[in-house]
């Protein structure tokens, strides 16, 4: 007999009704003080959003992406870079290793005053905020980083002598045979950073010097305890987080079928 396998869409569209619901019982459940209600139910968090509308939403929305997508970029290329490092030139792997750890565990709090006294922020409204880019940058590097290393070191060891016993040197080993093995786990890598540079460019925002940005709305949200709005900020950030997430899945797919377990050209 052959076993029943729920589609991918099937049991997505099932947990987010499921969320919902759990949602909306909350917001009854939970008690209000007068006009304030700490959980809003879906609807009045709808509201909220239309009521606000793009032109309030989008030009915060759009300083943040940008300061994610360029952490993003810099953060993972560095963090390639090192792990490529470490393949050319071992006796780096354990100061590489130690350095992922440190941007990783490092108190976000006690070196956001630091950033912003040595970067400052954004120099006008709209632009992208040097200490918001280099917190999304902080945020993608360990990932990036231990899982090239761990593609990267997972290379047919028989290929790696082929190349050797021809006379390639650790770099050719690294572009010949270690990069394509290394393939699927650099892009699940790059997949995860996705969602940690967006919120190390929130993150980034809440330390000030800039006018706009999920940050500084999100901060004037919870001021005046507009709930419903949070409620909304914290709905458009995930839908944002989660598309670029699948975005650079679907383009994983596209490089590499192999890594999602389907064959070329299928």
């Amino acid at each position: 007999m052959r076993a029943f396998r729920m589609p991918g869409w099937a049991s997505s569209l099932i947990g987010a009704v499921a969320i919902i619901a759990v949602w909306w019982l909350a917001s009854i459940i939970v008690p209000t003080t007068g006009t304030y209600a700490p959980v809003p139910s879906p609807p009045a968090v709808l509201e909220t959003l239309v009521t606000d509308g793009i032109g309030f939403y989008w030009p915060n929305f759009s300083v943040t992406i940008a300061e994610a997508g360029i952490g993003y970029f810099w953060g993972n290329l560095i963090a390639l870079i090192l792990a490529a490092l470490v393949l050319i030139f071992p006796f780096l792997d354990g100061v590489i290793n130690q350095f992922a750890v440190i941007t990783y565990c490092v108190p976000i709090v006690a070196i956001g005053p630091l950033a912003i006294v040595i970067l400052g922020g954004a120099k006008t409204a709209g632009d992208p905020s040097a200490t918001a880019v280099f917190f999304a940058a902080l945020s993608v590097m360990f990932t990036t980083i231990v899982g090239a290393l761990l593609g990267l070191k997972a290379a047919d060891k028989a290929a790696l002598d082929v190349v050797a016993v021809y006379g390639g040197s650790r770099l050719t080993q690294l572009r010949k045979v270690r990069l394509i093995a290394a393939l699927p786990s650099i892009l699940n890598a790059l997949q995860i950073a996705v969602p940690a540079a967006f919120l190390g460019a929130i993150l980034g925002e809440y330390f000030g010097k800039i006018e706009r940005g999920v940050g500084p709305i999100l901060v004037a949200a919870q001021v005046s305890l507009n709930s419903p709005r949070v409620w909304g900020l914290f709905l458009l950030c995930a839908i944002v987080a989660i598309i670029g997430f699948a975005i650079v899945g679907l383009i994983g797919r596209v490089i590499a079928p192999w890594s999602a377990g389907t064959k070329a050209g299928v």
